[in-house]
C-alpha cells in the first residue's frame, strides 16, 4: 500500500451520462483516488459502495435516466481527506422526507437504505439543493492514521 505522507493529491471533475454505466465509472474514479491517497482496502470498499448508492440515486431518482441530463462527478483528495461531490439535474429532494428504513413498517420497502448505508460508511455526508436545480451530495472520508 502506498505511503501518503508525501502529500499525494488527486482531482477529477467530469460530466457523466444518466446511465448505470456511469455508476460503474464513478466508482472506478473514486477508488482510484482513494488508492492514490493510501486508503486501506476496507475503506476503499466502503467508499465504493457509498459512491454507487449516491450515483444510483442521482441517475435513477434525480435525473430519471434522462439522456438530456448529466451528473457532475467531482473528486478532490489531498493528504488524508477525500471529498466526492455528485450533482444531478433532477427536481431535488429533502432527505428528511425519506422514510426511516429501520422502523418496522419500512423494513420491506425498496428505498431509503442507500442513504443509511452512505452515512454509515463516510465521515461527513451532506445533501443540499444544487444551483440552478438538482441535488448536490457531498461525501467526505478521512484516512485512518
Amino acid at each position: 500500500m502506498p505511503d501518503n505522507r508525501g502529500g499525494n493529491r488527486t482531482s477529477v471533475d467530469t460530466l457523466l451520462e444518466s446511465t448505470l454505466d456511469s455508476v460503474d465509472a464513478a466508482e472506478t474514479l473514486a477508488l482510484e483516488a482513494a488508492q492514490t491517497l493510501g486508503f486501506d482496502e476496507d475503506t476503499q470498499h466502503q467508499l465504493g459502495m457509498s459512491v454507487r448508492e449516491a450515483m444510483v440515486n442521482a441517475v435513477v431518482h434525480g435525473n430519471r435516466y434522462s439522456s438530456r441530463k448529466k451528473v457532475r462527478f467531482i473528486v478532490t483528495g489531498e493528504g488524508d481527506r477525500l471529498m466526492i461531490q455528485i450533482i444531478d439535474q433532477g427536481d431535488g429532494f429533502d432527505p428528511n422526507g425519506v422514510p426511516n428504513p429501520l422502523i418496522e413498517e419500512n423494513l420491506l420497502r425498496q428505498s431509503g437504505r442507500g442513504l443509511l448505508l452512505i452515512q454509515a460508511f463516510v465521515d461527513e455526508f451532506k445533501v443540499q439543493r444544487a444551483q440552478p436545480g438538482g441535488t448536490e451530495v457531498t461525501l467526505v472520508k478521512y484516512r485512518s492514521q
